[in-house]
Protein backbone atom coordinates (compact mmCIF):
# COMPACT_ATOMS: atom_id res chain seq x y z
CA UNK A 1 0.00 0.00 0.00
CA UNK A 2 1.39 3.31 -0.77
CA UNK A 3 1.02 6.74 0.56
CA UNK A 4 1.31 10.62 -0.65
CA UNK A 5 2.13 12.35 2.35
CA UNK A 6 4.30 15.84 2.48
CA UNK A 7 6.70 15.67 5.36
CA UNK A 8 8.58 18.73 6.01
CA UNK A 9 11.94 18.19 8.56
CA UNK A 10 11.67 20.98 10.80
CA UNK A 11 14.14 19.82 13.03
CA UNK A 12 17.37 22.51 13.35
CA UNK A 13 19.88 19.40 13.77
CA UNK A 14 20.84 18.13 10.27
CA UNK A 15 21.95 14.72 11.97
CA UNK A 16 18.49 14.20 13.88
CA UNK A 17 19.49 12.24 16.59
CA UNK A 18 17.98 11.64 20.03
CA UNK A 19 18.32 14.24 22.60
CA UNK A 20 20.55 12.53 25.28
CA UNK A 21 22.82 14.18 27.94
CA UNK A 22 25.37 11.52 27.84
CA UNK A 23 28.71 12.71 28.14
CA UNK A 24 27.55 16.27 28.31
CA UNK A 25 26.13 16.44 25.01
CA UNK A 26 22.56 17.67 24.71
CA UNK A 27 21.50 16.78 21.42
CA UNK A 28 18.01 17.87 20.08
CA UNK A 29 15.24 15.00 18.82
CA UNK A 30 14.43 14.89 15.33
CA UNK A 31 11.40 16.44 14.63
CA UNK A 32 8.70 16.21 11.67
CA UNK A 33 5.67 18.04 10.31
CA UNK A 34 3.27 16.34 8.17
CA UNK A 35 0.53 17.45 6.92
CA UNK A 36 -2.99 15.52 5.93
CA UNK A 37 -6.75 16.03 5.25
CA UNK A 38 -7.99 13.38 7.93
CA UNK A 39 -6.49 12.05 10.94
CA UNK A 40 -7.93 9.59 13.46
CA UNK A 41 -6.40 9.10 16.58
CA UNK A 42 -7.30 5.75 18.10
CA UNK A 43 -7.80 2.04 15.97
CA UNK A 44 -10.34 0.92 18.42
CA UNK A 45 -14.29 0.34 17.37
CA UNK A 46 -15.04 4.37 16.93
CA UNK A 47 -12.06 4.86 15.31
CA UNK A 48 -12.24 1.98 13.01
CA UNK A 49 -15.52 3.14 11.43
CA UNK A 50 -14.67 6.23 11.14
CA UNK A 51 -11.56 4.83 8.85
CA UNK A 52 -13.80 2.71 6.86
CA UNK A 53 -16.54 5.06 6.44
CA UNK A 54 -13.93 7.75 5.49
CA UNK A 55 -12.08 5.86 3.00
CA UNK A 56 -15.41 4.29 1.48
CA UNK A 57 -16.42 7.97 0.74
CA UNK A 58 -13.11 8.43 -1.45
CA UNK A 59 -11.25 10.49 1.32
CA UNK A 60 -7.67 9.68 2.36
CA UNK A 61 -6.96 9.27 5.89
CA UNK A 62 -4.05 8.34 8.74
CA UNK A 63 -4.80 6.52 11.72
CA UNK A 64 -2.35 7.09 14.79
CA UNK A 65 -1.96 4.08 17.12
CA UNK A 66 -0.11 4.22 20.55
CA UNK A 67 0.22 0.10 20.58
CA UNK A 68 1.64 -2.20 18.22
CA UNK A 69 0.65 -3.38 14.80
CA UNK A 70 0.61 -7.01 15.39
CA UNK A 71 0.44 -7.95 11.92
CA UNK A 72 3.12 -5.68 10.66
CA UNK A 73 6.50 -7.73 9.51
CA UNK A 74 5.01 -10.98 9.53
CA UNK A 75 3.32 -10.48 13.11
CA UNK A 76 7.06 -10.51 14.54
CA UNK A 77 5.81 -9.39 18.19
CA UNK A 78 3.42 -12.29 18.16
CA UNK A 79 2.21 -14.99 19.14
CA UNK A 80 -0.05 -14.04 21.59
CA UNK A 81 0.39 -15.09 25.01
CA UNK A 82 -2.08 -17.47 27.10
CA UNK A 83 -3.81 -16.42 30.61
CA UNK A 84 -0.92 -19.39 32.17
CA UNK A 85 2.41 -18.16 30.96
CA UNK A 86 2.34 -14.91 29.30
CA UNK A 87 5.23 -13.26 27.98
CA UNK A 88 5.87 -9.98 27.83
CA UNK A 89 4.09 -9.36 25.14
CA UNK A 90 1.26 -9.95 27.01
CA UNK A 91 1.86 -6.42 28.72
CA UNK A 92 2.03 -2.59 28.38
CA UNK A 93 5.36 -1.11 29.77
CA UNK A 94 5.11 -3.46 32.97
CA UNK A 95 7.85 -5.63 34.27
CA UNK A 96 5.05 -8.44 35.58
CA UNK A 97 1.50 -8.95 34.60
CA UNK A 98 -0.90 -6.61 35.42
CA UNK A 99 -4.45 -8.98 35.03
CA UNK A 100 -6.91 -9.28 37.68
CA UNK A 101 -5.66 -12.17 39.06
CA UNK A 102 -3.11 -14.93 38.20
CA UNK A 103 -0.03 -12.10 38.29
CA UNK A 104 2.66 -14.58 38.87
CA UNK A 105 4.77 -13.57 35.57
CA UNK A 106 8.15 -11.01 35.47
CA UNK A 107 10.07 -9.84 32.54
CA UNK A 108 13.37 -8.18 32.39
CA UNK A 109 12.57 -5.30 30.07
CA UNK A 110 9.22 -3.80 29.43
CA UNK A 111 7.58 -4.02 26.61
CA UNK A 112 4.72 -2.15 24.38
CA UNK A 113 2.41 -5.33 24.92
CA UNK A 114 -1.28 -5.82 24.16
CA UNK A 115 -2.90 -5.38 27.98
CA UNK A 116 -2.83 -2.18 29.77
CA UNK A 117 -3.86 -1.37 33.07
CA UNK A 118 -4.33 1.93 34.24
CA UNK A 119 -4.11 2.68 37.98
CA UNK A 120 -6.21 5.89 39.25
CA UNK A 121 -7.27 6.02 43.02
CA UNK A 122 -9.93 3.83 43.37
CA UNK A 123 -10.15 2.50 40.43
CA UNK A 124 -8.26 0.09 37.96
CA UNK A 125 -9.00 0.80 33.94
CA UNK A 126 -8.14 -2.21 31.34
CA UNK A 127 -7.45 -1.33 27.23
CA UNK A 128 -6.35 -2.98 24.38
CA UNK A 129 -2.95 -1.53 23.06
CA UNK A 130 -1.88 -2.40 19.55
CA UNK A 131 -4.30 -1.58 16.08
CA UNK A 132 -7.48 -3.14 16.83
CA UNK A 133 -7.74 -1.21 20.44
CA UNK A 134 -10.20 -2.98 22.92
CA UNK A 135 -11.03 -6.05 20.69
CA UNK A 136 -7.96 -7.20 20.86
CA UNK A 137 -8.22 -8.09 24.53
CA UNK A 138 -12.15 -8.39 25.05
CA UNK A 139 -14.36 -11.74 25.88
CA UNK A 140 -15.59 -10.42 22.28
CA UNK A 141 -19.58 -10.64 23.87
CA UNK A 142 -21.49 -8.39 21.53
CA UNK A 143 -24.48 -8.03 23.83
CA UNK A 144 -27.44 -5.49 22.34
CA UNK A 145 -28.55 -3.72 25.49
CA UNK A 146 -31.68 -3.22 26.68
CA UNK A 147 -34.10 -1.09 24.24
CA UNK A 148 -35.96 1.07 27.69
CA UNK A 149 -32.13 1.66 29.02
CA UNK A 150 -30.46 2.88 26.04
CA UNK A 151 -33.67 5.44 25.17
CA UNK A 152 -33.05 6.15 28.99
CA UNK A 153 -29.61 6.75 28.42
CA UNK A 154 -30.10 8.27 24.92
CA UNK A 155 -33.31 10.48 24.70
CA UNK A 156 -32.36 12.37 21.92
CA UNK A 157 -31.80 9.13 19.66
CA UNK A 158 -34.28 8.10 17.43
CA UNK A 159 -34.01 4.35 19.12
CA UNK A 160 -35.99 2.77 16.32
CA UNK A 161 -33.60 3.82 13.72
CA UNK A 162 -30.80 2.29 15.92
CA UNK A 163 -32.50 -1.00 16.41
CA UNK A 164 -33.61 -1.21 12.74
CA UNK A 165 -30.18 0.07 11.21
CA UNK A 166 -27.76 0.91 12.85
CA UNK A 167 -27.19 -2.29 15.46
CA UNK A 168 -27.99 -4.81 12.50
CA UNK A 169 -25.13 -2.92 10.16
CA UNK A 170 -22.92 -3.03 13.67
CA UNK A 171 -23.17 -6.86 14.02
CA UNK A 172 -22.73 -7.69 10.09
CA UNK A 173 -19.68 -5.53 9.77
CA UNK A 174 -18.01 -7.29 13.15
CA UNK A 175 -19.24 -10.58 11.70
CA UNK A 176 -21.30 -11.56 14.66
CA UNK A 177 -22.28 -15.30 15.27
CA UNK A 178 -23.72 -16.96 17.71
CA UNK A 179 -22.89 -20.62 18.94
CA UNK A 180 -25.13 -23.81 17.71
CA UNK A 181 -26.89 -25.34 20.56
CA UNK A 182 -26.57 -28.68 19.98
CA UNK A 183 -22.55 -28.02 20.40
CA UNK A 184 -22.91 -25.48 23.44
CA UNK A 185 -25.20 -28.56 25.07
CA UNK A 186 -22.63 -31.19 24.79
CA UNK A 187 -19.25 -29.49 24.61
CA UNK A 188 -16.92 -30.31 27.53
CA UNK A 189 -15.44 -26.27 26.93
CA UNK A 190 -18.13 -24.65 27.95
CA UNK A 191 -19.83 -27.13 31.07
CA UNK A 192 -18.99 -23.63 33.85
CA UNK A 193 -21.45 -21.58 31.55
CA UNK A 194 -24.14 -24.69 31.38
CA UNK A 195 -23.67 -24.93 35.51
CA UNK A 196 -24.40 -21.38 35.72
CA UNK A 197 -27.28 -21.33 33.85
CA UNK A 198 -28.49 -24.17 35.86
CA UNK A 199 -27.73 -22.66 38.78
CA UNK A 200 -29.48 -19.24 38.10
CA UNK A 201 -32.36 -20.91 37.30
CA UNK A 202 -32.28 -22.85 40.67
CA UNK A 203 -31.82 -19.38 42.19
CA UNK A 204 -34.72 -17.64 40.27
CA UNK A 205 -32.67 -15.58 37.71
CA UNK A 206 -33.18 -15.39 34.01
CA UNK A 207 -30.45 -16.37 31.37
CA UNK A 208 -29.86 -15.69 27.97
CA UNK A 209 -27.39 -16.89 25.30
CA UNK A 210 -24.88 -14.08 24.17
CA UNK A 211 -23.57 -13.50 20.53
CA UNK A 212 -20.13 -13.05 20.23
CA UNK A 213 -17.04 -12.06 17.05
CA UNK A 214 -15.23 -15.31 18.19
CA UNK A 215 -16.13 -17.88 14.87
CA UNK A 216 -17.73 -21.31 16.94
CA UNK A 217 -17.13 -22.65 13.17
CA UNK A 218 -13.33 -21.99 13.76
CA UNK A 219 -13.67 -23.33 17.64
CA UNK A 220 -15.48 -26.24 16.54
CA UNK A 221 -12.13 -27.21 14.34
CA UNK A 222 -10.21 -26.41 17.28
CA UNK A 223 -11.98 -28.88 19.74
CA UNK A 224 -11.50 -31.50 17.04
CA UNK A 225 -8.03 -30.72 16.38
CA UNK A 226 -8.50 -29.50 12.84
CA UNK A 227 -7.38 -26.27 13.77
CA UNK A 228 -4.70 -24.40 15.82
CA UNK A 229 -6.27 -24.05 19.32
CA UNK A 230 -7.17 -20.27 20.56
CA UNK A 231 -9.99 -19.79 22.70
CA UNK A 232 -9.83 -23.47 23.97
CA UNK A 233 -6.10 -22.67 24.93
CA UNK A 234 -6.72 -20.49 27.14
CA UNK A 235 -6.32 -17.53 25.37
CA UNK A 236 -8.21 -13.86 25.82
CA UNK A 237 -6.81 -11.13 27.54
CA UNK A 238 -3.28 -11.21 26.21
CA UNK A 239 -4.82 -11.88 22.91
CA UNK A 240 -6.81 -14.43 20.47
CA UNK A 241 -3.63 -15.72 17.70
CA UNK A 242 -7.01 -17.27 16.22
CA UNK A 243 -10.53 -17.50 15.45
CA UNK A 244 -11.66 -14.08 16.60
CA UNK A 245 -13.17 -11.89 14.24
CA UNK A 246 -10.93 -8.32 15.77
CA UNK A 247 -11.36 -5.21 14.04
CA UNK A 248 -7.82 -6.12 11.89
CA UNK A 249 -10.21 -8.54 10.52
CA UNK A 250 -13.23 -6.87 9.98
CA UNK A 251 -13.44 -3.03 9.64
CA UNK A 252 -10.21 -2.04 9.72
CA UNK A 253 -9.30 -4.32 6.59
CA UNK A 254 -11.81 -3.09 4.58
CA UNK A 255 -10.58 0.55 5.52
CA UNK A 256 -6.68 -0.44 4.67
CA UNK A 257 -8.07 -2.57 1.20
CA UNK A 258 -9.45 0.61 -0.38
CA UNK A 259 -6.17 1.95 -0.36
CA UNK A 260 -6.86 4.84 1.36
CA UNK A 261 -5.97 4.22 5.13
CA UNK A 262 -2.35 4.62 6.72
CA UNK A 263 -2.13 3.53 9.70
CA UNK A 264 0.66 4.99 12.46
CA UNK A 265 1.55 3.00 14.88
CA UNK A 266 3.53 3.56 18.05
CA UNK A 267 2.25 7.12 18.15
CA UNK A 268 1.53 8.39 21.32
CA UNK A 269 -0.32 11.97 21.34
CA UNK A 270 0.35 14.10 23.58
CA UNK A 271 -2.24 16.76 22.87
CA UNK A 272 -3.49 19.23 19.94
CA UNK A 273 -4.36 22.76 19.12
CA UNK A 274 -6.27 25.01 16.93
CA UNK A 275 -5.32 26.36 13.73
CA UNK A 276 -6.71 28.72 11.06
CA UNK A 277 -6.78 25.70 8.87
CA UNK A 278 -7.64 23.19 11.15
CA UNK A 279 -5.54 21.66 13.93
CA UNK A 280 -1.75 20.93 15.15
CA UNK A 281 -1.40 17.40 16.89
CA UNK A 282 1.55 16.88 18.81
CA UNK A 283 2.99 13.30 18.38
CA UNK A 284 6.00 11.31 20.35
CA UNK A 285 7.02 8.19 18.46
CA UNK A 286 8.34 5.66 20.68
CA UNK A 287 9.81 2.41 20.65
CA UNK A 288 8.94 -1.25 22.42
CA UNK A 289 10.26 -0.51 25.69
CA UNK A 290 8.38 2.93 25.46
CA UNK A 291 10.97 5.57 25.06
CA UNK A 292 10.40 8.29 23.01
CA UNK A 293 12.49 7.86 19.91
CA UNK A 294 11.12 10.92 17.26
CA UNK A 295 8.42 13.83 18.02
CA UNK A 296 6.36 14.60 15.15
CA UNK A 297 3.29 17.76 14.89
CA UNK A 298 0.92 16.73 12.56
CA UNK A 299 -1.39 19.35 11.17
CA UNK A 300 -5.02 18.34 9.72
CA UNK A 301 -7.95 19.51 8.41
CA UNK A 302 -10.39 17.18 10.07
CA UNK A 303 -9.21 15.54 13.45
CA UNK A 304 -11.50 12.78 14.75
CA UNK A 305 -10.99 11.16 18.41
CA UNK A 306 -10.71 7.84 18.80
CA UNK A 307 -8.93 7.10 21.80
CA UNK A 308 -11.38 5.41 23.84
CA UNK A 309 -13.02 6.61 27.13
CA UNK A 310 -9.93 8.01 29.07
CA UNK A 311 -7.40 8.37 26.03
CA UNK A 312 -10.04 10.68 24.16
CA UNK A 313 -11.10 12.85 27.57
CA UNK A 314 -7.33 12.59 28.26
CA UNK A 315 -6.35 14.55 24.95
CA UNK A 316 -9.52 16.83 25.20
CA UNK A 317 -8.43 18.15 29.03
CA UNK A 318 -4.62 18.22 28.44
CA UNK A 319 -5.48 20.37 25.00
CA UNK A 320 -7.92 22.60 27.23
CA UNK A 321 -4.79 23.28 29.17
CA UNK A 322 -1.70 22.80 26.91
CA UNK A 323 -3.32 23.77 23.65
CA UNK A 324 -5.40 26.62 24.72
CA UNK A 325 -8.24 25.09 23.55
CA UNK A 326 -10.75 26.89 26.04
CA UNK A 327 -13.97 26.80 24.06
CA UNK A 328 -15.26 22.78 25.22
CA UNK A 329 -18.63 22.50 26.62
CA UNK A 330 -18.61 22.72 30.76
CA UNK A 331 -19.72 18.86 30.61
CA UNK A 332 -15.99 17.94 29.27
CA UNK A 333 -15.00 15.38 32.27
CA UNK A 334 -18.80 14.78 33.19
CA UNK A 335 -20.38 11.50 32.99
CA UNK A 336 -18.08 8.90 33.60
CA UNK A 337 -18.05 5.54 34.64
CA UNK A 338 -16.98 1.91 34.91
CA UNK A 339 -20.06 0.16 33.16
CA UNK A 340 -21.12 -0.75 36.90
CA UNK A 341 -18.63 -3.00 36.67
CA UNK A 342 -17.93 -5.39 39.39
CA UNK A 343 -15.67 -9.13 39.43
CA UNK A 344 -17.14 -11.53 41.75
CA UNK A 345 -17.20 -15.31 41.99
CA UNK A 346 -18.27 -18.38 44.24
CA UNK A 347 -16.39 -21.39 45.91
CA UNK A 348 -17.32 -24.87 45.99
CA UNK A 349 -19.79 -24.60 43.41
CA UNK A 350 -21.57 -28.03 41.88
CA UNK A 351 -19.84 -30.49 44.38
CA UNK A 352 -20.21 -34.24 45.28
CA UNK A 353 -23.24 -31.73 48.05
CA UNK A 354 -24.55 -29.33 45.62
CA UNK A 355 -24.55 -30.95 42.09
CA UNK A 356 -27.20 -28.80 39.77
CA UNK A 357 -28.82 -30.48 36.83
CA UNK A 358 -27.69 -30.15 33.32
CA UNK A 359 -30.79 -28.72 31.59
CA UNK A 360 -29.43 -29.22 28.35
CA UNK A 361 -29.17 -32.79 28.77
CA UNK A 362 -31.48 -33.66 31.25
CA UNK A 363 -28.66 -35.22 33.19
CA UNK A 364 -26.54 -34.80 36.35
CA UNK A 365 -23.37 -33.27 36.07
CA UNK A 366 -20.46 -34.34 37.08
CA UNK A 367 -19.19 -31.97 39.79
CA UNK A 368 -17.07 -28.80 38.98
CA UNK A 369 -16.98 -26.17 36.54
CA UNK A 370 -14.83 -27.80 33.96
CA UNK A 371 -10.99 -28.25 33.92
CA UNK A 372 -11.60 -27.60 30.33
CA UNK A 373 -13.08 -23.60 29.46
CA UNK A 374 -13.39 -21.69 26.65
CA UNK A 375 -12.01 -18.25 27.07
CA UNK A 376 -15.09 -16.80 25.61
CA UNK A 377 -18.34 -16.00 27.44
CA UNK A 378 -21.24 -17.03 25.90
CA UNK A 379 -23.73 -17.03 28.64
CA UNK A 380 -25.25 -14.12 30.95
CA UNK A 381 -27.84 -13.64 33.60
CA UNK A 382 -30.42 -11.46 32.90
CA UNK A 383 -31.78 -9.57 35.87
CA UNK A 384 -32.08 -6.28 34.65
CA UNK A 385 -36.32 -5.84 35.08
CA UNK A 386 -35.23 -6.18 38.89
CA UNK A 387 -36.38 -2.12 40.00
CA UNK A 388 -34.44 -2.97 43.31
CA UNK A 389 -31.29 -4.86 41.68
CA UNK A 390 -31.04 -4.51 37.84
CA UNK A 391 -27.82 -5.55 36.53
CA UNK A 392 -26.48 -8.24 33.81
CA UNK A 393 -23.86 -10.82 34.78
CA UNK A 394 -21.30 -12.63 32.32
CA UNK A 395 -20.75 -16.03 33.31
CA UNK A 396 -17.46 -16.01 32.70
CA UNK A 397 -14.58 -18.32 32.70
CA UNK A 398 -11.74 -19.73 34.49
CA UNK A 399 -9.39 -21.28 32.57
CA UNK A 400 -6.66 -22.66 35.15
CA UNK A 401 -6.59 -26.18 33.35
CA UNK A 402 -7.41 -28.30 36.66
CA UNK A 403 -10.83 -28.38 38.39
CA UNK A 404 -11.23 -25.61 40.66
CA UNK A 405 -14.94 -25.66 41.67
CA UNK A 406 -15.62 -22.11 41.02
CA UNK A 407 -17.52 -19.51 39.07
CA UNK A 408 -16.71 -16.50 38.00
CA UNK A 409 -19.11 -13.47 37.05
CA UNK A 410 -18.70 -9.79 35.95
CA UNK A 411 -21.44 -8.17 36.94
CA UNK A 412 -22.69 -5.01 34.75
CA UNK A 413 -24.66 -2.52 36.41
CA UNK A 414 -26.66 1.06 36.22
CA UNK A 415 -24.42 4.11 37.61
CA UNK A 416 -26.61 6.23 39.32
CA UNK A 417 -23.79 8.70 40.89
CA UNK A 418 -21.04 8.87 37.68
CA UNK A 419 -17.23 10.36 38.27
CA UNK A 420 -15.97 12.65 36.35
CA UNK A 421 -11.96 12.87 34.99
CA UNK A 422 -9.83 15.96 35.54
CA UNK A 423 -6.49 16.87 34.17
CA UNK A 424 -3.59 18.02 36.77
CA UNK A 425 -1.06 19.60 34.84
CA UNK A 426 1.58 19.27 37.40
CA UNK A 427 2.09 15.55 36.55
CA UNK A 428 0.69 15.77 32.91
CA UNK A 429 -2.10 13.52 33.33
CA UNK A 430 -5.67 13.05 34.34
CA UNK A 431 -7.38 11.80 37.33
CA UNK A 432 -10.63 10.16 37.44
CA UNK A 433 -12.53 11.19 40.50
CA UNK A 434 -14.27 7.76 41.89
CA UNK A 435 -15.40 7.43 45.45
CA UNK A 436 -17.59 4.96 47.47
CA UNK A 437 -20.55 6.27 46.37
CA UNK A 438 -19.88 5.94 42.95
CA UNK A 439 -19.62 2.08 43.05
CA UNK A 440 -22.06 1.63 46.41
CA UNK A 441 -24.84 0.23 44.05
CA UNK A 442 -22.39 -2.01 42.08
CA UNK A 443 -21.26 -3.61 45.12
CA UNK A 444 -24.61 -3.86 46.60
CA UNK A 445 -26.34 -5.61 44.03
CA UNK A 446 -23.16 -7.51 44.05
CA UNK A 447 -23.53 -8.93 47.17
CA UNK A 448 -27.35 -9.51 46.65
CA UNK A 449 -26.71 -11.67 43.56
CA UNK A 450 -23.90 -13.73 45.22
CA UNK A 451 -25.93 -14.25 48.24
CA UNK A 452 -29.26 -15.38 46.17
CA UNK A 453 -26.97 -17.66 43.89
CA UNK A 454 -25.57 -19.45 47.49
CA UNK A 455 -28.83 -19.73 49.19
CA UNK A 456 -30.21 -21.90 46.02
CA UNK A 457 -27.44 -23.70 45.03
CA UNK A 458 -24.82 -23.59 48.16
CA UNK A 459 -21.58 -22.66 47.96
CA UNK A 460 -19.09 -19.82 49.66
CA UNK A 461 -18.26 -16.23 48.17
CA UNK A 462 -14.87 -16.49 46.51
CA UNK A 463 -12.83 -14.28 49.01
CA UNK A 464 -9.92 -15.65 47.68
CA UNK A 465 -9.94 -14.03 44.42
CA UNK A 466 -10.51 -10.59 45.63
CA UNK A 467 -10.48 -8.87 49.45
CA UNK A 468 -14.00 -9.46 50.67
CA UNK A 469 -15.06 -11.35 47.40
CA UNK A 470 -15.80 -8.33 45.61
CA UNK A 471 -13.40 -6.55 43.13
CA UNK A 472 -15.43 -3.02 42.45
CA UNK A 473 -12.06 -1.16 41.49
CA UNK A 474 -11.91 -3.35 38.06
CA UNK A 475 -13.11 -1.42 34.99
CA UNK A 476 -13.24 -3.44 31.93
CA UNK A 477 -15.60 -0.71 30.01
CA UNK A 478 -14.66 2.85 30.78
CA UNK A 479 -17.31 4.91 29.55
CA UNK A 480 -18.36 8.40 28.99
CA UNK A 481 -16.32 11.91 29.68
CA UNK A 482 -17.10 13.70 26.65
CA UNK A 483 -20.73 12.65 26.24
CA UNK A 484 -22.84 12.81 23.24
CA UNK A 485 -25.50 15.69 23.27
CA UNK A 486 -23.63 17.41 25.96
CA UNK A 487 -19.73 17.78 24.80
CA UNK A 488 -21.15 16.98 21.28
CA UNK A 489 -23.74 17.60 19.36
CA UNK A 490 -25.94 14.85 19.07
CA UNK A 491 -23.53 13.50 16.12
CA UNK A 492 -20.22 13.80 17.79
CA UNK A 493 -19.23 16.92 16.75
CA UNK A 494 -17.43 18.64 19.38
CA UNK A 495 -19.19 21.58 20.50
CA UNK A 496 -16.89 24.78 19.99
CA UNK A 497 -14.90 23.59 17.68
CA UNK A 498 -15.31 22.87 13.56
CA UNK A 499 -13.86 20.00 12.08
CA UNK A 500 -13.28 18.07 15.51
CA UNK A 501 -15.45 14.73 15.91
CA UNK A 502 -15.54 12.25 18.67
CA UNK A 503 -17.25 8.52 18.02
CA UNK A 504 -16.08 6.14 20.63
CA UNK A 505 -16.89 5.04 24.11
CA UNK A 506 -16.80 8.69 25.52
CA UNK A 507 -19.82 9.55 23.92
CA UNK A 508 -21.46 7.34 26.24
CA UNK A 509 -22.80 8.06 29.46
CA UNK A 510 -21.04 6.01 33.02
CA UNK A 511 -23.20 2.98 32.19
CA UNK A 512 -25.30 0.76 29.05
CA UNK A 513 -25.76 -2.20 31.14
CA UNK A 514 -24.14 -4.97 29.00
CA UNK A 515 -20.60 -5.41 27.11
CA UNK A 516 -20.14 -1.77 25.37
CA UNK A 517 -18.27 -2.24 22.18
CA UNK A 518 -21.85 -3.16 20.02
CA UNK A 519 -23.42 -0.33 21.40
CA UNK A 520 -20.27 2.08 20.68
CA UNK A 521 -20.04 0.93 17.26
CA UNK A 522 -23.71 1.36 16.30
CA UNK A 523 -23.62 5.08 17.91
CA UNK A 524 -20.11 5.32 15.61
CA UNK A 525 -21.79 4.14 12.41
CA UNK A 526 -24.86 6.79 13.25
CA UNK A 527 -22.34 9.61 13.70
CA UNK A 528 -20.36 8.72 10.83
CA UNK A 529 -23.40 8.75 8.67
CA UNK A 530 -23.96 12.07 9.14
CA UNK A 531 -20.77 13.19 9.46
CA UNK A 532 -19.99 12.09 5.78
CA UNK A 533 -22.85 13.28 4.36
CA UNK A 534 -23.08 16.86 5.40
CA UNK A 535 -19.78 17.79 6.48
CA UNK A 536 -18.37 16.22 3.46
CA UNK A 537 -21.06 16.41 1.22
CA UNK A 538 -21.09 12.90 0.33
CA UNK A 539 -24.24 11.14 -0.47
CA UNK A 540 -24.73 7.58 1.97
CA UNK A 541 -27.27 4.76 1.29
Amino acid sequence: MKRRTFIKITSATGAGIIASNTFGINLKMKNTEENVENLVIGSGYGGAVAALRLTQAGKKVVMLEMGLDWEKDGGKYKPFSNLITPKNNSTWLKKSTQAPMMNIAHFNKKFTGVLDRMDYENIKVYAGRGVGGGSLVNGGMAVQPKKSYFKEIFPNLNVDEFWDNYFPLAKKELQVNEIPEDYYAQTPYYKFARVGESEAHKAGFDTVRVPNVYSFDYMKKEEADEVPKSALAKEVIYGNNHGKQSLEKTYLKKAIQTGLLHINDLHRVDYFQETENGYSVFVDVIDTEGLVVAKKTINCKNLFLNAGSIGTTKLLLTSRYKGKMTNFDASLGSDWGNNGNIMTGRNMVNTLFNRVENEATNTNHTTGTGSKQSTIPVSGIDNWEDKEHSFFAEISPLPMGVEVYTALYLVINKVPTPGTISYDPTVNDIQINWEKKNYKHTVENAKYFIKKMNKANGGTPAGLLWKGAYGPDICYHPLGGAVLGKTTDLYGRVKGYKNLYITDGALVPASIGVNPFLTITAIAEYCMKEIIKNDYSVSTK
